[in-house]
């Protein structure tokens, strides 16, 4: 309940309120992060042999917390998989069911003995959802005990971390407090918190395409490019609560009381503006385009370059480059597989093979990661002679380009919304970057080549996304060069 409450308000009601079957089913990706996070879990545990976990009928939460108690009450070195039960406000009844309780020297009502609670997470970094349910852990597993532990554990992906219960116990109480108030607590109240769509906190909740449906029945300011849930409460405030209200503030006034530089909301509005009127608005600067025909070159020939990865291996598996030959009339598709994960080398040296048999062509990408991944194999593998900073120089980020220029009518500048907008259709309108990752794994799994072929075709089509941005940008930008030519030339 904690970990979906710090991610969002909203979800916690659904969650307890409305109907089920308006969740969208599991995705493939988020099969495959709890297939991972199991495997993750079971090695951590491992760690621990021998383990004692209390037994009692599924469900009957009472009855796994007695049997938690008594292994605690005498000694039981680690404890897997316990319940903890302790009350709470009122008729309330907090359960907490730490991954690991540790046995550890000191005074408890137990004895000379307390426990320490250890959740094992999948991800990196200590995310502030989970050290939110670490520190709830901890609150039970102290009225359970008598005594505070002195931290709670989390173990990581790839290291431990000791979640601070002096930072995060207040953050509890002040989270059970909006849940639980029965005057105005999300579980009390019938109504659900407002929606709000944040696509890099809902792209995985159930709850996506209902609360999606409900934002877009609002015309919901969340959808707006720019508008994050730090802002909106600003702009609630000021009554710039719709796109059209949002369209016609003015900028200056709008960045004082938002405490953000004058470009932010010059932005913000200019989006507004565009999502109202349904069209594409430069972003002049000093009533110049600006971007010069340089920074986005036509030339005779132009690469078109997207990388396939698989996180959890680490895994570079896929460079997708499209030659673009403007005087042959030609495009030509070079998917540089690694078919299994120890080819990863190989296929980086082929691509540098690839792009050195054309020094001259610019190389468009979508966003940094491309540029990024490059330098880094480069450190990892070594540059076979090729000169990987003149390489570079080539790349060029036309998602950077697009966003510094241009303010257009989409809920997000992500490569599938732009390209979409501009009348370019994938040919497997399901497929995405996660989906891609989870038919590696099918491919390496079965050896059936449907799915390697599916993410080829993919990545392909990723590229000629790319070109078609790169197209209309170059096309749109035109008539501004042109005048802006003709003014300084008459």
């Amino acid at each position: 309940m904690l970990f979906h409450y710090y991610r969002c308000r909203r979800r916690l009601h659904l969650d307890s309120h409305a109907d089920p079957t308006l969740k969208d089913p599991p995705s493939d990706y988020f099969t495959k992060l709890r297939e991972d996070s199991a495997q993750h879990r079971q090695a951590t545990l491992a760690q621990f042999q021998p383990l004692s976990r209390p037994t009692y009928p599924k469900y009957n939460w009472i009855a796994g917390a007695n049997a938690t108690q008594q292994l605690m009450a005498v000694g039981t070195e680690t404890i897997y998989g316990g319940i903890l039960i302790t009350q709470g406000p009122g008729d309330t009844w907090y359960r907490s069911e730490p991954d690991l309780l540790v046995k550890c020297a000191g005074r408890s009502w137990l004895g000379d003995w307390y426990y320490v609670p250890y959740d094992v997470k999948l991800g990196k970094k200590p995310k502030p959802e989970y050290q939110l349910v670490a520190a709830f852990n901890a609150y039970v597993l102290a009225e359970v005990q008598g005594v505070w532990p002195e931290t709670a554990w989390l173990f990581l992906k790839e290291k431990q971390y000791a979640v601070s219960l002096e930072r995060y116990v207040p953050k509890l109480q002040a989270a059970l407090d909006d849940c639980l108030d029965p005057t105005n607590g999300i579980l009390s109240n019938s109504q659900a918190p407002e929606v709000f769509i944040s696509r890099s906190r809902c792209d995985m909740c159930p709850w996506l395409s209902h609360c999606y449906q409900v934002a877009k029945d609002q015309n919901h300011l969340s959808l707006l490019p720019g508008v994050t849930q730090k802002r909106y409460p600003t702009l609630v405030e000021r009554g710039l609560a719709t796109v059209e209200a949002l369209a016609t503030a003015e900028p200056s006034e709008l960045a004082a009381a938002m405490d953000v530089e004058l470009p932010v909301t010059e932005k913000m509005i200019s989006q507004a503006q565009a999502n109202w009127t349904g069209s594409a608005i430069a972003r002049l600067q000093t009533s110049r385009f600006p971007l010069t025909p340089t920074d986005i070159p036509t030339t005779d020939i132009e690469i078109y370059f997207d990388i396939e990865a698989a996180p959890d291996k680490d895994l570079i598996y896929l460079h997708g480059v499209l030659v673009i030959d403007h005087l042959a009339q030609e495009e030509t598709f070079h998917a540089l597989t690694a078919e299994s994960p120890d080819q990863e080398e190989t296929v980086w040296f082929e691509f540098l093979a690839l792009v050195e048999r054309y020094p001259n062509a610019p190389i468009y990408h979508f966003c940094p990661y491309e540029a990024q991944t490059v330098s880094r194999l480069s450190d990892l593998y070594g540059n076979g002679g090729t000169n990987i900073e003149g390489l570079l120089n080539r790349f060029i980020d036309i998602h950077k380009r697009i966003v510094d220029a241009v303010a257009l009518p989409v809920e997000s500048y992500a490569l599938k919304h732009l390209a979409r907008w501009m009348g370019f259709e994938w040919r497997d309108a399901d497929a995405n970057g996660a989906q891609s990752i989870c038919w590696y794994d099918d491919w390496l799994r079965t050896g059936d080549r449907t799915y390697l072929n599916t993410i080829l075709r993919y990545n392909e089509d990723d590229c000629k996304a790319t070109y078609r941005v790169k197209d209309w940008l170059v096309k749109f930008a035109q008539p501004f060069w042109d005048a802006e030519n003709h003014a300084e030339n008459p």
